[in-house]
């Protein structure tokens, strides 16, 4: 390449051309095409694209890795000023000889996946897709209708694949959330947020790899294999999973977590109808930024569905959605909506939103902000007249401020504490309780960014927003405890599950308040 070229692009070309995946005239090429402004990313993705014109998309996920590698790889080598040696690569195939740095390509970074056959598995249109015929489910009422486990070493590969899908097709009818799958311990579920085991029987590494495995083409499970970790979405006839893989200490794992069919409206989920009138207000607006935030297993994922359904219903724009996987289905209404999964259509959530800006959106939503580079770029397009709406993991609203605004170097957070006052339009955060009576219940706590509580951010003095949210119910505000409180006025949680949940006494005294109140009346 010539020697004006970024030194990061000419390290990423010179790693194409050892690999044998693009001759240096033809990244030359690429890299001087028209509206490419220069970005490492961008260029990758340019890379990306053209690697994958001609290949099985089955295979874009495993192409989206090797080339992350080899960007990991142009980064590091261009940080050490090192300019590539060319003339070592006479042949893109062959591998230069005796160089440190060429040396290094081949030790550490594998050459791009070649393009396999389409597809495998039980009827599988594609590796992660399966036609499903119709299940009667009527004789299925507990877990012992289900069928066991415990005879998996004697099962072929597609008697396995036929087991979990009617494994999932049931737990579905039973009303579970979860199913784990897990070496050295009995087969599992999580239903109402509580563990139950199907069985007593433990699985052996070998039935774990089998099950786990079973439902995967075979450059799936190569790609499991190599990186130890996997996540996707599984589509089983109507029915969607996210199935997550990894390695332990006892063999192979799966956790299997059970997509809703249908988008829920906010009052389905647990909102009551006062705040859900809120919640839609906060996407009225054309820019700024809303968060929902909440532990693991909250339910975030569905409160995001719902309102980028809202979204699509009573507006007529273009969404851009960045998930990881793609969880739930947004079909365009009345707005264009596009959805990106990680790994498979874009390398990352921040090169995604990154791409985002250019391709006139009106609305992002962003699957997961973890990362400085995707919450800086989140609160830019924010300020940039774009309504993003992103989550995070964080237990409440305080500790979401604290968390957007520590992710940054101690010299930006003035800056940025007055981007977010400026941006920020609400913070939902949400997480499930037990109710009391044998199932769970949504609680949640809404901040709205009003001028008292955008002058708290902008000033650092976090500690204030707790207060301030308790006394602002008249502008759309709850805490947890007076979530809580609502939803045990309306008989939707026990006075006991309630007190374990809060935490505030001056709402604790107005519930005991209520309570005694109950039972005056039932004497």
């Amino acid at each position: 390449m010539r020697p004006d070229t970024p030194l990061e692009i000419q390290w990423l070309a010179y790693a194409l051309a050892v690999n044998g995946a693009m001759d240096p005239a033809a990244a030359q090429k690429l890299y001087d095409s028209p509206g490419n402004s220069g970005d490492l990313t961008e260029f990758a993705e340019a890379v990306l694209s053209k690697l994958c014109e001609n290949i099985d998309p089955a295979d874009e996920p495993m192409m989206i890795d090797q080339v992350q590698q080899l960007v990991d790889y142009a980064f590091a080598q261009s940080e050490t000023g090192m300019i590539p040696d060319w003339s070592t690569i006479a042949i893109p195939e062959a591998a230069p000889a005796q160089v440190p740095a060429a040396a290094a390509v081949e030790e550490e970074i594998p050459a791009p996946a070649k393009p396999a056959a389409k597809g495998s598995g039980i009827n599988a249109e594609e590796p992660l897709y399966f036609e499903v015929p119709d299940f009667d489910l009527s004789n299925i009422n507990g877990y012992e209708d289900l069928p066991s486990l415990s005879d998996t070493a004697y099962l072929t590969e597609e008697q396995a694949a036929e087991r979990m899908i009617f494994l999932l097709s049931c737990l579905r009818h039973l009303g579970c959330s979860d199913l784990h799958i897990s070496a050295g311990s009995p087969p599992f579920v999580r239903r109402q947020r509580q563990i139950e085991r199907l069985d007593s029987y433990v699985l052996t590494d070998d039935d774990a790899r089998k099950l786990t495995l079973s439902l995967l083409a075979p450059e799936r499970r190569a790609f499991f294999e190599k990186n130890q970790d996997m996540s996707m979405a599984l589509i089983l006839g109507k029915d969607r999973f996210r199935l997550c893989m990894m390695e332990q200490k006892d063999g192979y794992a799966g956790t299997y977590r059970l997509v809703p069919n249908e988008i829920s409206a906010l009052e389905d989920l647990g909102f009551l109808p006062e705040d859900a009138v809120y919640i839609r207000r906060l996407l009225d607006y054309t820019n700024g930024l809303v968060l929902v935030t909440g532990p693991l297993g909250s339910g975030k994922t569905t409160t995001l569905a719902a309102m980028t359904n809202i979204v699509n219903e009573k507006r007529q724009d273009h969404i851009i959605s960045v998930e990881d996987p793609i969880e739930i289905l947004q079909p365009s209404k009345n707005c264009s909506v596009s959805q990106r999964e990680v790994g498979r259509h874009t390398i990352s959530y921040r090169s995604a939103l990154k791409a985002a800006l250019r391709e006139d959106p009106d609305v992002i939503v962003i699957g997961e902000m973890h990362d400085l580079e995707t919450i800086e770029n989140a609160i830019t397009a924010s300020e940039t007249g774009h309504l993003v709406i992103g989550t995070l993991h964080t237990s409440d609203a305080p500790n979401t401020m604290n968390r957007i605004l520590d992710v940054f170097p101690p010299s930006q957070q003035p800056q940025i504490r007055a981007m977010t006052a400026g941006s920020l339009r609400g913070v939902i955060c949400q997480k499930l309780i037990p109710d009391g009576f044998g199932g769970i219940v949504m609680v949640y706590e809404i901040m709205i960014n009003t001028m008292p509580v955008a002058n708290i951010i902008n000033e650092g003095k976090i500690f204030r927003l707790k207060s301030t949210m308790v006394t602002a119910s008249k502008q759309g505000m709850c805490t947890f405890d007076q979530c809580i409180l609502a939803k045990y006025s309306r008989n939707m949680i026990t006075r006991e599950a309630a007190l374990a949940e809060m935490t505030d006494p001056v709402i604790i005294s107005q519930l005991n308040s209520i309570w005694a109140q109950r039972e005056a009346a039932n004497q």
